[in-house]
């Protein structure tokens, strides 16, 4: 089948991608661009930059931008959908949703209406099998948002490696955090993986960070 992936350039994502793509043509990765950092639906941490991990993939990538505002947002999220079914002739769309029904839900909803496939292939998975997917895929990611305590500002901007997994693990333990950051406690996004044809360079970046919340502004990049 031809899916559209929604894509926000983290591991999920990017997961989810690598997975669906083993049985089916992804013609397109669909982003949606919020003003809203606190966006109800859509990641936003280094959003602006997918559009280098499209290029690495070569991938086509069509992008809308949205205000954020809860369920109005999705009114661009079906319109950004059925252009995808327009241009490209997609039958269904992948998504990275693990556990959230908030979004599944919706999406799936959006789904109906329009008469295509939803696709959630990491849905309910556990969040360690995900952490050890990533290990052994060599899907190399940075830490781009952090929303938890203990989580302080040298978390930005972190590789998610073996010593980065073993630490998530061991606060699911002691902070009862969700290790993949299913609860919003990180955001990611990849630099390199089996998909790129070329790795991403983050050249330069700025830390915003207050009690216990932050994100990696992202402010050259660079494919190598």
């Amino acid at each position: 089948m031809k899916l559209a992936v929604l894509f926000s350039g983290g591991k999920d994502s990017y997961l989810a991608l690598q997975y669906a793509s083993n049985e089916h043509e992804i013609p397109c990765l669909l982003t949606l661009q919020s003003k809203k950092e606190d966006s109800w639906m859509f990641h936003t941490p280094a959003i602006e930059w997918v559009k280098l991990q499209a290029e690495a993939m070569g991938i086509n990538h069509l992008t809308k931008k949205t205000s954020g505002i809860k369920e109005e947002e999705l009114g661009d999220l079906k319109n950004i959908i059925r252009s995808a079914v327009s241009k490209y002739s997609i039958e269904g769309i992948v998504t990275g949703a693990i556990a959230s029904v908030y979004q599944s839900t919706r999406i799936q909803k959006i789904c109906n209406d329009l008469d295509i496939w939803c696709f959630n292939p990491l849905w309910q998975m556990p969040q360690r099998d995900i952490l050890q997917e990533l290990l052994s895929n060599n899907i190399e990611s940075i830490i781009t948002g952090v929303a938890a305590e203990p989580f302080d500002d040298s978390w930005l901007g972190r590789s998610i490696d073996l010593e980065c997994v073993d630490h998530l693990m061991a606060l699911e333990s002691s902070h009862r955090i969700n290790p993949a950051g299913e609860g919003g406690e990180i955001e990611s996004f990849v630099i390199n993986a089996p998909l790129f044809t070329k790795s991403i360079t983050v050249a330069k970046t700025q830390k915003l960070y207050s009690n216990y919340s932050g994100r990696l502004e992202i402010q050259e990049a660079f494919l190598k």
